[in-house]
């Protein structure tokens, strides 16, 4: 995941609309925020652990002045969340000083790695985007060479802005398996994860980078460079399915909507009797209300979900540890009470949170649990941005339909087909990575993911 964000406009306050913009970004990551600018001759950066509106203020905010900027939101899937890690990574020479923000996970990071430290190359974090920025940073001459010569070098995902003193510059891997936009806010250039970002700071949405393209944000406009041959196209589908927010614009189809058609195929595919549908909120939302309206039957809410919850260092005691779930959910017993309730969610992995679920809906007296997954069985790991699990701990990589359910207690089980996902997207195979739910890969990848493979490392003291 993680949301990136880049804006060059000399007449605006370019943090504070990098910071606007990274509130729009939260959902693809909570671990930590930063933004970096610079005035034209040097770059200013701040970096912290946390949520967006806890890493910055307006005081501040008010020390980043500048003429271009770069801002991130991290969800960690290389290095462990620590403040090395937090980005924009910055990366020093004699002379130049580079800002990188990075959405994506290379599959190539160690062997890369191990040449640049045995080149006699220092590393302060454990995360593969100080791997790119150093492949940049050492390169001799213009910084959009620079980044051409490492996007030869780099092998996964990643969607990138890198900012030097002077130039602002996004590039998108060849398979474009990360998403990102181009927008323009009265005539100056921006960049984003997703389009709800550009809708947030008042830019509109001009299309998306392509695979294996290179973007210079310049004051004259956007130049760019096709610095790498496509390969097939394979945008991430989980970002249609889960991540992207259901407000955006992806590959030019409304997220909302594809999920209302998940719903609604998934209804086709897995009719039940029952008397409600309700969804695990909120990414399950768009699919319910799909299932219902195809269905027929009445789409209600019957969990609550507590919307402050996110990560957090105060841990419950055991007695609420016990209750786990409800600290995020909450089930209302005066609309499950004597019913047969349809649950629709996007996606199970592990089956933790679900299984809880389950019987919560019954402890609060619903009379028959029957579970809707908008999504094919998630059963191979992924090793290009998203930290979901081993294939050891992937439920469906391991049982059947049946045994799942007979693990999860529901009364029934359905998933959505893979061909049902294709009818809903519009695509298989032959546009969107879809490897988590069929394990075909569109690169190279590891034997095994490890997003924590270089804490041993010693890292400098802050």
């Amino acid at each position: 995941m993680c949301g990136v964000f880049g804006i060059r406009a000399s007449d605006r306050d370019v943090a504070r609309l990098t910071y606007f913009a990274l509130y729009a970004l939260q959902h693809r990551g909570q671990e930590s925020a930063g933004i970096a600018v610079t005035d034209g001759r040097h770059i200013q950066a701040v970096r912290e652990l946390g949520l967006v509106s806890q890493v910055f203020d307006e005081s501040t905010l008010e020390t980043l002045e500048g003429v271009a900027a770069v801002g991130h939101a991290r969800y960690s899937t290389t290095g462990s969340s620590r403040w090395q890690n937090a980005q924009p990574v910055i990366r020093h020479r004699p002379g130049r000083t580079l800002s990188l923000a990075h959405n994506g996970n290379l599959t190539n990071t160690t062997e890369l790695r191990d040449e640049l430290e045995g080149r006699g190359l220092k590393f302060e974090s454990t995360s593969d985007t100080e791997v790119i920025a150093a492949l940049i940073c050492e390169h001799d001459g213009p910084l959009v060479d620079g980044v051409k010569e490492a996007m030869s070098r780099i092998v996964g995902a990643f969607a990138a802005i890198v900012m030097d003193e002077e130039q602002l510059i996004g590039f998108r891997d060849p398979d474009g398996i990360r998403p990102l936009v181009l927008g323009d806010l009265d005539g100056h250039p921006v960049l984003a994860s997703e389009t709800c970002a550009l809708d947030i700071v008042g830019a509109t949405f001009v299309r998306d980078i392509e695979p294996g393209e290179i973007v210079v944000l310049t004051d004259r406009g956007v130049e760019s460079i096709l610095a790498a041959e496509p390969h097939q196209p394979a945008l991430c589908v989980f970002e249609f399915i889960y991540f992207a927010r259901p407000d955006s614009k992806l590959d030019g189809l409304h997220l909302h909507r594809t999920r209302e058609l998940m719903g609604e195929r998934l209804a086709d595919e897995a009719p039940v009797e029952a008397d409600i549908v309700i969804p695990v909120p909120d990414s399950g939302a768009p699919a319910a209300q799909g299932f219902a309206r195809r269905s027929g039957i009445p789409y209600v809410d019957g969990l609550v979900k507590n919307r402050y919850v996110g990560r957090t260092f105060i841990q419950p005691d055991q007695a609420m540890r016990e209750n786990g779930i409800k600290l995020k959910f909450n089930p209302m017993p005066d609309v499950l009470a004597g019913q047969r309730v349809i649950v629709v969610d996007d996606s199970i992995v592990r089956g933790t949170t679900t299984r809880k679920i389950v019987e919560m809906l019954r402890g609060a007296g619903a009379l028959e649990v029957h579970l809707r997954i908008s999504s094919p069985p998630v059963i191979s790991p992924c090793f290009y941005g998203i930290d979901m699990a081993t294939k050891d701990e992937m439920i469906a990589a391991n049982q059947s339909v049946e045994e799942i359910r007979q693990h999860l207690g529901a009364d029934s089980l359905a998933y959505l087909s893979l061909e049902g996902l294709e009818a809903a997207t519009g695509h298989g195979d032959d546009r969107y990575c879809r490897a988590c739910l069929t394990g075909r890969y569109p690169t190279v990848v590891p034997i095994a993911a490890d997003k924590e493979r270089f804490e041993a490392t010693q890292l400098p003291v802050a």
